[in-house]
């Protein structure tokens, strides 16, 4: 196995940790998600994964979780490097996004939370 490989199947492994970390977690009571997204990156971090990774790793599991029950998807075929095509198979439509509009919106939304690892 090559080590791109190796890296690769850790990655999807260390995902699959923090996944279970959140869904495992998201019912404890902890209303706020800053909290829990914390606690599963120093989760992360207790087994050696450094702080980088372990930030991106639980981002991609937390919007994962929070958005697996929404049935809306990303068409990623249809999708280019400026525009993000989303279906819903449910009733057929289909939505062409600028991502210029994407990061006006959401990402630069002064409403939109960014979660980051807050040390105490």
């Amino acid at each position: 196995m090559k080590a791109g490989d190796e890296s690769q199947a850790l990655n999807e492994e260390l995902l699959v940790i923090a996944q279970a970390f959140l869904a495992r977690h998201e019912g404890d009571g902890l209303l706020d998600d800053q909290v829990l997204f914390c606690r599963a990156v120093k989760h992360l971090e207790s087994i050696d994964v450094p702080m980088h990774l372990a930030e991106r790793l639980v981002s991609h599991a937390y919007g994962v979780l929070k958005s697996s029950h929404d049935r809306r998807r990303l068409d990623i075929s249809a999708s280019s490097d400026t525009v993000a095509v989303v279906t819903d198979p449910a009733n057929g439509l289909t939505w062409a996004v600028p991502v210029g509009l994407i990061v006006k919106y959401v990402i630069n939304s002064p409403t939109n939370r960014k979660l980051r690892l807050v040390e105490p």
